[in-house]
């Protein structure tokens, strides 16, 4: 038995078991038609809506996984807990979703796809609105929503009276001889048009962000600021079109960070308030503005909207060479490990004499030292801080070609001095006369993320438009009404009244039976009969 393959190209039959044609011919399809076949599918609206929810399914990710140029910090801390499983998410691109390939690859395949359902239906949808409404078909009476009415009036009358009201109703009307056809509803393809077109329009707009926009990180530490300047950046991620010029001025001081967490119950040490009290001034001569950024609550400068990503401890050291000078004075970021904020870094003294100084640290902000795991912290704000460092000397490789990393020391070179726990106001005294260090206090800082998006405004409207179109093609229904009037031998008028809708579930019948109605009364008001309802009322 001849069996057609649902799955091959129109004209291609399937074969037998012996590998023949299972019909007398075959049609063998050239490049040409397979490439017809491949655009029809990839345009079809149910490859469209496909490739939507495969756009939806594939920036699940991107929410999930900590991303490069969002969160730098998670990321690296994610590689150094779970290094395997890290280097096969950054072979897949997780760590960059939305700029890897395979996104991409979904995003301009749908792109094309919308391009190609869009533009011939409105091609389409353009010559329907020209075209008249389909005329009076022949037998009414086969319509699912029919009914006939008896009038006394004359046949243009009828025709008249049923052409105005369709017409208060919103129908397109045209009138033949015997009939009236009516049409209204097409606002509903016209949103679904406009939902489509202002899909495209939120991808280009996307777009658009993703090609002239940038994203960068920076920490900064109580006491500092930063300007709009690509130097100042941890990490800086520009657009493809990106320029320099791009990079309107402006600083950012930050002069207090305060977090407060849960202290009682099951959610003790769980944050609760972030808030950062900055310094600004947006634009060369402007003048300096105090503001407060929390999370979700960006600020807006140089067309760039700064967040409030993440936060950490910066402990205040003074360190001092052997010949007895200050050769560092400041906070030193450290980054969080675990809930209680535990966190690690590294104090660079290049400028020591004799011999460069290095120390690797621990900052534990609610000290306790453990018989079993050692030093730990118990909650996560600096209650009792404390500083467990060892100290190291030699060649930090500063001067070398090859990069480091701040919260990183090698100390394949370096020789080990010792040991110590420091709280605050606390001095070690390095042994060989290499100098001393001092835990001077504690300071925080916050990491912010600073983006301009050129595509964020159009996107918002893009997507009311979209909504608008949405609500317009699902609450619009397509009718058609129609009215034919007839002269019977006896003198009356028969008027036959029919409908029809394309949305399942919509039915015309009330509009059918409002227009019969409508004629009825018509008819008795002209034979001077009083309607029913109006014996009614006045009864009443």
């Amino acid at each position: 038995m001849d069996r057609e393959n649902p799955f091959a190209p129109d004209g291609l039959l399937a074969s037998d078991g012996e590998g023949q044609p299972s019909g007398t011919t075959a049609i063998r399809m050239g490049l040409r038609g397979w490439l017809r076949w491949s655009w029809r599918q990839l345009t079809s609206m149910r490859v469209a809506l496909i490739l939507l929810l495969l756009l939806a399914l594939a920036a699940v990710p991107g929410s999930l996984v900590p991303q490069r140029g969002i969160n730098e910090a998670k990321v690296l801390q994610f590689s150094q807990q779970n290094p395997t499983v890290a280097r096969w998410m950054d072979l897949l691109g997780l760590f960059d979703v939305y700029t890897s390939p395979w996104f991409a690859a979904v995003y301009l395949l749908l792109f094309i796809s919308l391009i190609g359902c869009v533009i011939p239906r409105t091609v389409e949808h353009a010559r329907a609105l020209r075209r008249p409404p389909a005329s009076t078909p022949a037998r009414l009476s086969r319509l699912p929503d029919h009914t006939s009415v008896v009038t006394q009036i004359s046949e243009p009358a009828a025709l008249d009276r049923a052409e105005q009201q369709l017409r208060s109703w919103g129908y397109r009307v045209v009138r033949t001889r015997d009939a009236v056809a009516a049409e209204k509803g097409y606002l509903r393809e016209t949103g679904n048009l406009i939902f489509h077109a202002a899909l495209i329009g939120i991808l280009l707009a996307v777009a658009a962000g993703s090609l002239f926009g940038y994203r960068g990180n920076v920490l900064v530490r109580e006491g500092t600021g930063f300007s709009n300047a690509l130097t100042q950046y941890d990490t800086f991620k520009p657009g493809r079109l990106f320029t320099p010029s791009d990079l309107k001025p402006f600083t950012l001081s930050l002069t207090n960070f305060s977090v407060s967490f849960e202290t009682k119950g099951k959610q003790r040490g769980a944050p609760r308030e972030f808030l950062a009290d900055v310094v600004v001034r947006d634009g060369v001569s402007a003048p300096l503005q105090t503001r407060r950024l929390k999370v979700n609550e960006p600020l807006s400068l140089g067309g760039a909207r700064i967040y409030l990503v993440g936060w950490g401890y910066a402990p205040k050291v003074t360190v001092r060479d052997g010949e007895g000078r200050v050769v560092l004075r400041d906070s030193v970021a450290f980054l969080p490990r675990d809930g209680n904020f535990t966190s690690t870094g590294v104090i660079k003294s290049p400028d020591a004499r004799p011999d460069q100084l290095g120390f690797q640290a621990i900052f534990l902000p609610t000290t306790r030292i453990d018989p079993e795991r050692g030093p730990i912290s118990l909650f996560p704000a600096a209650v009792t801080p404390g500083l467990f460092m060892s100290a190291w000397t030699g060649d930090l490789g500063l001067n070398s070609a090859k990069p480091q990393s701040v919260f990183a020391l090698d100390t394949r070179s370096l020789k080990e001095l010792g040991i110590k726990a420091l709280a605050p106001g606390q001095t070690w005294v390095l042994p060989q006369g290499r100098g001393s260090i001092t835990f001077d206090g504690v300071a925080q800082y916050a990491t912010l993320s600073v983006a301009r998006d050129p595509g964020a405004g159009p996107v918002l409207l893009f997507a009311a438009i979209c909504v608008t179109g949405l609500v317009l093609s699902l609450f619009v229904h397509r009718r058609r009404l129609w009215v034919r009037v007839t002269r019977q031998p006896d003198g009356t008028t028969v008027a036959e009244v029919a409908g029809l809708t394309r949305s399942e579930g919509i039915s015309v019948s009330e509009q059918v039976e409002e227009l019969a109605g409508i004629l009825r009364a018509a008819s008795e008001r002209d034979a001077g009969v009083v309607p029913a309802a109006q014996k009614e009322q006045e009864q009443s």
